[in-house]
């Protein structure tokens, strides 16, 4: 087995290297001066299984392309199988047809990286779950969902928790989290008057006196969740948190998170927040490595994958 990382999250890779006892294979990755790339991998690849560490997180072009190529390169070099692992998939949300003359990107982007030589995807909470389908490849969605429960666990009483869906498209998921820990769940219905903004109409469910926790797979500018979590405290929660498995975090979304009236927000670290976040802001992140390291074993096993969510 062979693991390797382009430059999209080198901090998780080595810790699920780490969880691995296993080395990152030398991977030379160069920008010439017009922008385009080049791969170069330092170790002899026949015959072995070989594993890309990449999430397809900003710039999400150049970290796309950083996998393709690594997957060509390994492709000629006579690799037995690779399998992409990418905790983010970038473009996910661009799944369907939204208006006329629009593309479905989420399923282009799925085409190259099958066609680039991948023999099978490892990813993480898929913004929809069809898009599994999208590829014709085995994939394997995990769900960070075990991480987060032992996290909430961990640091908050689960008596009188309530996890909320941000919108009615989470409901599944929030349920999810919710039967783990026991909680109830309450839904917020919101409608998205144009890309980016939202607002918040009502509130299904009993909030009032409760400890709520926001449970979604992405988090972006945060002007939604920040919307969110004040709804909520104008309905009577007492406190409002947020669990979140994808940090993007784009533009002001640090601030704007920093000056809400959330508690915390806790992200995965399938994007690598390590530019971002400071030692004063309400952001904290929980590691995904151990459970995508596990997957990564039981694959080259050929183990069940499924069973780690038994």
């Amino acid at each position: 087995m062979k693991l390797m990382c382009g430059n999209a999250n080198r901090g998780l890779a080595k810790a699920i290297a780490d969880y691995l006892d296993a080395p990152l294979s030398n991977v030379d990755i160069e920008q010439f001066s017009d922008g385009e790339l080049f791969v170069r991998i330092d170790e002899n690849m026949r015959g072995q299984d070989a594993f890309i560490i990449q999430p397809t997180s900003n710039p999400a072009n150049d970290h796309l392309m950083e996998l393709l190529i690594m997957t060509d390169a390994l492709s000629r070099a006579s690799a037995r199988r690779i399998t992409a692992v990418i905790p983010y998939f970038g473009y996910a949300r661009q799944d369907r047809k939204t208006g006329g003359r629009t593309p479905i990107t989420a399923k282009l982007v799925a085409n190259m990286i099958a066609k680039a030589g991948v023999h099978r995807v490892l990813t993480l909470d898929l913004h929809a779950g069809q898009i599994q389908g999208f590829f014709d490849i085995p994939t394997d969605n995990m769900f960070a969902t075990p991480v987060i429960e032992k996290d909430i666990r961990a640091h908050y009483d689960v008596e009188n928790l309530l996890i909320v869906s941000p919108d009615v498209g989470g409901v599944v998921r929030a349920r999810s989290l919710a039967a783990r820990l026991g909680a109830d769940i309450a839904i917020i219905d919101k409608r998205r008057p144009k890309a980016g903004v939202s607002e918040v109409m009502n509130i299904i469910g009993d909030v009032k006196g409760r400890r709520c926790i926001i449970f979604d797979d992405i988090v972006d500018s945060g002007g939604t969740l920040c919307n969110a979590a004040q709804a909520l405290i104008d309905e009577g929660a007492t406190e409002v948190s947020a669990y979140i498995t994808h940090g993007v975090l784009s533009g002001k979304a640090v601030e704007r998170i920093k000056a809400s009236v959330m508690r915390e927000l806790v992200v995965c670290d399938s994007i690598d927040l390590s530019q971002k976040l400071t030692a004063d802001c309400n952001i904290r992140t929980v590691s995904v490595a151990p459970l995508l390291g596990e997957a990564i074993r039981r694959i080259a096993n050929d183990e069940s994958v499924s069973k780690l969510f038994d």
